[in-house]
């Protein structure tokens, strides 16, 4: 089953304050970053629940991406009766609890 995934307010602002914050637009290395981090989110379109759930919240669930110490937790919640993966927050994993 294909999801459609969505990446809500919240998680946008997060992304384009990522992509200022690595100074992806003179940078082709942190692009590539940028651009591979896009295409890990969109690959839970396909098996969103291969990735483990959070310890804040049991109904949300985080992508890892990165290594270390660069590793970006994208937090996201499935909602089987909309058939979708939505997108909720990005943030560097070193950061406090959401």
């Amino acid at each position: 089953m294909a999801y459609l995934v969505r990446i809500m307010p919240r998680a946008e602002r997060d992304f384009m304050d990522l992509y200022g914050s690595i100074d992806a637009e003179n940078s082709a290395a942190a692009l590539r970053w940028f651009n591979g981090l896009r295409r890990a989110m969109f690959t839970l379109e396909t098996n969103p629940l291969r990735c483990p759930r959070t310890t804040e919240n049991k109904n949300l669930r985080q992508l890892l991406y990165g290594r270390k110490p660069h590793v970006y937790r994208v937090i996201y919640r499935i909602v089987e009766r909309l058939d979708e993966v939505q997108i909720l927050h990005i943030r560097h994993g070193a950061r406090d609890s959401v």
